[in-house]
């Protein structure tokens, strides 16, 4: 499976962190709308996510709920049918939850920065520093972490749980 280091943050003001990524930016924005949908999983999550061009990928993956740098294991399947596999599976397991959002994306060297908009919750940062196969996850946690105290992101604003969650308990 697939690895990457991950760390989510609350923002208070997107347009200020948008004008210091884009700073230390080796590509992007790149702008992509997302539709996820979560359907119950025993072993880890499952979500469908649809983009507005009419393709999607289902994404199964395992990582801790915990603030700070988490290492996650995932396995991305791409669909030309995502509302027919919405269907299938809403059927089959039925659907846990749904997270609508605006991402904004940049890459800063092997990192992802996604600068998020969720419906119903409010604004976010995401980094993933995508781990080569075999590759120590502490390397991965260093450059998070250094590109947390650049982008001036403190510790308090740091979030454990998935956007899902964090709907679901509102």
């Amino acid at each position: 499976m697939a690895q990457n280091i991950e760390i989510k943050a609350a923002v208070a003001d997107l347009a200020a962190l948008e004008h210091k990524v884009r700073a230390i930016a080796t590509q992007g924005p790149e702008q992509i709308a997302q539709d996820d949908c979560f359907f119950p999983c025993p072993n880890g999550r499952l979500k469908l996510r649809m983009f507005a061009a009419g393709a999607g990928e289902l994404i199964f993956y395992q990582r801790p709920d915990q603030a700070g740098p988490k290492t996650s294991f995932y396995l991305r399947t791409p669909t030309q049918d995502p509302s027919g596999l919405l269907a299938t599976l809403t059927h089959a397991y039925g659907l846990s939850g749904r997270v609508i959002k605006q991402r904004t994306l940049y890459m800063v060297g092997r990192t992802r920065v996604h600068l998020d908009r969720v419906e119903g919750l409010g604004s976010f940062m995401e980094l993933e520093v995508v781990l080569a196969e075999n590759e120590a996850q502490q390397a991965g946690v260093e450059e998070a972490t250094h590109l947390l105290a650049t982008l001036g992101i403190t510790e308090e604003n740091l979030i454990e749980d998935a956007y899902v969650d964090l709907l679901a308990r509102q």
